[in-house]
């Protein structure tokens, strides 16, 4: 390979801007898709300001049929301290630096209304219902105190110290309004429970930030604020939190670099990292960001790695881009190529083919489910290749998903029933006599969204032909394919080639919160596969006669989520969310019975 010919394969670096994006799942990850069903999407401030409204006039109505009437108690008690703190939790929030939606303002305003409502409402349990008023009024403001600290430690500024103020305004103008009705002995009694409730609060926050701490060192508010701010506006704070959690490691890249003249060069390459965690955080927009780092054409596929191969920052992928434009460089081409061939073993399938002394393995399950393979299996796979070939691209088609499943781990015996199937084609590649090699490429974008399950990429085509049989990898920018899907496609363009295998490049920038949203999902196959077709003629179309290289590069330094992290941590995480509900309600009943206490010894 010559100077110019090396110069063509450097990569040039390219900037990217941010979006507002639009996961994460598996073992582990499959507790992190769980997570989803906790989020949701605030309504509109106007609509939260009406039935704050509306239940303020509910409550003067209701109050109007009292013994006793207590008029406008429920606008003056309940419907303007939340307006007030609607209007001012927000610019208290951005003073700090931090940010709050108007939605999610009237959203707490809103909610606190509703709490304090139930709590205040327990006066009707008493005959006189003037002599319980006011503590479950008083109560119910240390409960309103009580929610807001927790959420806005969590969806604004963990450090709670900095959510005091905001936290209380609520409660604040609820303390005005008590005072106006109950006097002063009303303050001094509810002023008293703010601070009890306040404390029990700070104390329960405490609890819950607790477990990330001790297991890893960072703060479990920190991620959730970080999250959310990924959510609302791009903001990639959580690499910082990934990176703290993060270790180095050193991983092989496996590629095969084809060449034409007068045509563009193109290259297939499986790095055995993961493309996630969501969005574009980590690597989870990795396919694009390796591909447009090059002026060739490059099918980024899905290597063997699960989520702990995810990297922290989109800025590791540098690393992964620096290894493979070295290993780009003094390649030795030749022209010879296999037939492919499909070996089946159990439930694997592997379409196999030969280029030289190197050979490209695709392996898929489908139709039964297809879902990351562990780092491990691979590494044995491409260890057990070096006996015949000097380099093994091991490709994990990802091609059926039918539920957010595990991943296959090494020595189970899926694990073993992939080491097997490997083993066996292996073995017949290696026999398979190498004949002149012709090569065509395509790469279309398609007209759908990344919420409908596809990525930036679109699509790549590859097909070889190999004396006279075609055969098409057909790679799609996606995480993972409806199961059945697959199938129709490769149906769809039996007529067109002899062999094909459907990949996905497992990117989850098609992902937020939930790990399922597959090509063929949102999409049916019939509107998809007209646009495949189309890509592979054209790639036919293409076919001239090619050259072929390959490299293995070893990533070093690159720094990944870490050995079982996704799962510890989503362990950890869920096991929060199993306690934080009945230790919740036991801090505000114990608080509740202690005002109850308080006034009963005052009174």
């Amino acid at each position: 390979m010559d100077r110019g010919e090396a110069d063509y394969f450097i990569r040039q670096k390219r900037t990217y801007p941010e979006r507002v994006v639009v996961g994460m799942t598996s073992g582990g990850d499959v507790r992190i898709e769980r997570l989803s069903r906790y989020i949701f999407t605030a309504p509109s401030w106007p609509r939260s300001l009406l039935l704050i409204v509306i239940l303020g006039l509910i409550i003067d109505l209701t109050l109007l049929r009292a013994k006793e009437p207590i008029w406008f108690f429920g606008t003056i008690g309940f419907s303007l301290p939340a307006i007030f703190a609607f209007l001012l939790t927000r610019p208290s929030v951005s003073l700090l630096g931090k940010r709050l939606s108007w939605n999610r303002s009237g959203l707490l305003a809103l909610a606190s209304v509703v709490v304090g409502v139930i709590a205040t409402a327990l006066a009707a349990i008493g005959a006189d219902s003037g002599f319980y008023l006011p503590i479950t009024y008083a109560a119910g403001l240390g409960i309103v105190l009580s929610l807001r600290m927790l959420v806005l430690v969590a969806v604004a500024d963990y450090r709670l110290h900095r959510m005091v103020i905001p936290a209380a305004l609520q409660s604040a103008a609820g303390l005005a309004a008590g005072y106006f009705y109950f006097g002063l002995e009303f303050l001094c009694l509810a002023t008293g429970l703010l601070v009890m409730f306040g404390i029990g609060s700070t104390i329960f926050i405490w609890l819950i930030d607790r477990p990330l701490k001790r297991s890893f060192g960072v703060s479990g508010l920190s991620f959730v604020n970080a999250f959310i701010a990924h959510m609302t506006d791009g903001s990639k704070t959580m690499e910082d939190f990934f990176r703290e959690i993060g270790e180095e490691v050193t991983v092989p890249e496996a590629s095969l670099i084809f060449s034409r003249d007068n045509r563009e060069h193109a290259v297939l390459t499986a790095p055995n990292v993961h493309p996630g965690p969501m969005g574009e955080i980590g690597s989870a927009n990795l396919p694009k960001i390796i591909h447009d780092s090059f002026d060739q054409e490059v099918l980024v596929a899905h290597g063997c790695a699960t989520h702990d191969f995810n990297l922290v920052a989109e800025s590791e992928a540098e690393k992964i881009i620096d290894a493979l434009s070295i290993s780009f460089q003094d390649l030795n081409f030749s022209d010879g190529a296999s037939r492919p061939i499909r070996t089946t073993h159990g439930s694997i399938e592997i379409l196999t083919q030969r280029f030289s002394d190197s050979i490209l393995m695709v392996s898929t399950r489908s139709p039964e489910k297809t879902e990351d393979i562990d780092y491990t299996i691979g590494a044995v796979i491409m260890a057990e290749g070096h006996k015949w070939f000097r380099d093994v691209i091991f490709i994990d088609a990802h091609n059926c998903m039918t539920t957010v499943s595990s991943p296959v781990l090494p020595a189970t015996p899926l694990g073993t029933e992939y080491h097997r199937a490997a083993l066996s084609a292996l073995e017949r590649a290696a026999a398979a006599p190498l004949l002149p090699l012709s090569l065509g490429v395509c790469h279309r974008l398609l007209p759908f969204t990344r919420e409908e399950g596809f990525g930036d990429l679109g699509i790549q085509v590859l097909i070889t032909a190999v004396d006279g049989i075609k055969s098409a990898y057909v790679l799609f920018d996606g995480n993972n394919i409806q199961e059945g899907v697959r199938e129709e496609i490769r149906d769809s363009i039996a007529d067109l080639v002899d062999e094909s295998e459907i990949m996905t490049t497992d990117s989850h920038v098609v992902n937020t919160v939930s790990g399922k949203n597959p090509i063929g999902l949102r999409i049916p196959a019939h509107e998809i596969i007209p646009h495949v077709r189309s890509a592979v003629e054209e790639a036919i179309a293409d076919i001239s006669p090619a050259k072929v290289a390959s490299a293995t590069t070893w990533c070093e330094g690159v720094i990944i989520f870490g050995s079982q992290r996704i799962a510890q941590f989503a362990s950890t995480v869920n096991a929060m969310l199993i306690f934080i509900p009945p230790l919740s309600l036991g801090m505000l009943i114990l608080a509740f019975i202690l005002s109850i206490l308080t006034f009963s010894v005052i009174v």
